[in-house]
């Protein structure tokens, strides 16, 4: 949600190509050769269905997915709504414009699982990918951010100064505030 702000004053100058990565693979205790993009039946915290639609929508093409995850994120975070329900995600396809026959034949289509894994795979082995959101830059250098969404008046320059670090700095490893008095401030 905080790109979606960085968006608004950016346009399409803003390059993003995102990928689907699944915490729920990270964070298994299964052992390695389960895969959470190869389970059959969905909880809350595997997400199967929200990352099928997410992948279904990005087959219509990269402007509609990005409005299709923002209101993805936002039914989510802001709305609190459970997306393995497959009819709040119906509603939200809806509601961006999707094609719904391709999405719902999209949706059906178990490629799109597999499509997830290999991203997922290709984040783990080639970037070093371990949590979200990381962000890969045009050299390869790759920087994992743990943040809350800004006010919309810091969106941008936020974006710009924490960009210039990650990519810019490749021997900055870690920068983490002691807990507490952190995050005391940001949610009163």
């Amino acid at each position: 949600m905080w790109l979606a702000k960085v968006r608004e004053t950016y346009g399409d100058n803003l390059d993003i190509d995102w990928k689907p990565f699944m915490l729920a693979q990270v964070n298994s205790q299964e052992g390695p050769e389960w895969k959470a993009w190869e389970q059959t039946e969905d909880t809350a915290t595997l997400g199967l269905t929200a990352f099928r639609a997410g992948a279904a929508a990005q087959r219509q093409g990269r402007k509609i997915f990005e409005d299709f995850q923002l209101a993805m994120l936002k039914a989510r975070h802001e709305d609190r709504r459970d997306l393995s329900d497959i009819e709040a995600i119906l509603e939200i396809a809806e509601g961006v414009g999707l094609d719904m026959a391709q999405f719902r034949e999209d949706l059906a289509d178990e490629s799109v699982l597999k499509d997830v894994g290999e991203s997922h795979t290709e984040a783990v082995e080639k970037y070093g990918v371990f949590g979200v959101p990381t962000f890969v830059f045009p050299d390869g250098n790759t920087a994992f951010l743990k943040t809350y969404n800004p006010p919309a008046e810091e969106a941008v320059q936020m974006f710009d100064e924490i960009s210039s670090v990650m990519s810019k700095w490749k021997w900055v490893a870690e920068v983490k505030r002691p807990q507490p008095p952190w995050p005391r401030g940001i949610f009163e």
